[in-house]
């Protein structure tokens, strides 16, 4: 399809105006600009189209016979792009945010809320961003993250938001009663990035168990199955292949569900996950997603 040979838009505007008011003056003031600049535009469209538009008289300008076949064409053009655009700016405008979280609370934590999310921000868009990797929040690559650990957080703001106990946890189906039964059963571990002291693995499970007189004879605690992302021990656990000690706050859906049991203590205080924003980022849609995520939290 070949290019539209069309006048200046500027020139069509000036004579629509000029032929809908029938004066320049009028049309002028319409469009914001002098008299002369219109006489202009029309000249130059009749110079373009080779057709005189109007003729000018004292005090009037009157539109030929070829305006007034050029005139209703303009007229329902240009109403239409109006409405078009009018049409465009009632459209609410959609808002979207970047959450990053770890991988294990992504998965366990957030992605079984997205229904009530998306009811409590229809007008949000959410874009979960799973990575193990903090990203950087100052930069824009995220407008806010969930971060587990014991803080504080340089040059971000940054509130508790899930505070985590850690618990073994294991399928209803491998029949634990008591902690001496974990000797029939292989422990799965969670490899922590930047382990602490206080970091809950089975070692210091097995030394706040043993402080509670509890007797695990030659059990290895080192032994077992060993995972690099902690959703994968939760599906290990959910499938039967041992025992893992894990946040009940990521597997507590797996709890109410019994795919998964907590059979016995003791339980391990974790450290909370906590929400992170850069500061100054006081947007409504922050405050939306925010408010979201206390509610999601308070109601366990």
């Amino acid at each position: 399809m070949s290019g539209r040979r069309l006048p200046p838009l500027s020139a069509l505007r000036a004579f629509e105006a000029a032929a809908r008011l029938r004066s320049f003056k009028r049309a002028a003031q319409e469009l914001s600009v002098t008299p002369t600049a219109i006489s202009h535009q029309i000249r130059g469209l009749e110079e373009h189209i080779g057709v005189r538009l109007f003729e000018r008289q004292t005090r009037r300008v009157v539109p030929t016979a070829a305006a007034e076949r050029l005139f209703p064409v303009l007229r329902d053009g240009f109403d239409a792009f109006a409405a078009a655009v009018d049409a465009l700016r009632a459209q609410p405008q959609r808002r979207a945010l970047t959450l990053s979280a770890t991988l294990s609370f992504t998965a366990k934590w957030l992605v079984p809320r997205m229904a009530s999310f998306r009811q409590a921000c229809p007008d949000l868009d959410l874009r979960l961003h799973a990575s193990d990797d903090p990203v950087d929040l100052h930069a824009g690559l995220a407008d806010a993250a969930i971060r587990y650990g014991r803080g504080p957080w340089p040059g971000l703001d940054a509130q508790p938001l899930v505070h985590n106990r850690f618990a073994p946890v294991c399928s209803p189906h491998l029949g634990l009663r008591v902690p001496q039964d974990l000797q029939r059963h292989a422990l799965l571990h969670s490899e922590w990035r930047h382990p602490t002291a206080d970091t809950p693995t089975w070692q210091r499970w097995r030394e706040r168990a043993s402080a509670d007189g509890l007797d695990f004879g030659d059990l290895d605690f080192d032994a077992g199955l060993r995972f690099t992302d902690e959703s994968h021990a939760i599906q290990a656990a959910i499938a039967g292949h041992g025992v893992a000690l894990l946040s009940l706050a990521l597997v507590a859906d797996d709890l109410v569900a019994g795919a998964l049991v907590q059979p016995f203590g003791p339980v391990l205080d974790g450290h909370p996950h906590w929400l992170v924003q850069a500061p100054g980022a006081e947007r409504a849609d922050l405050a939306a997603l925010r408010a979201w995520l206390r509610a999601q939290a308070d109601a366990g």
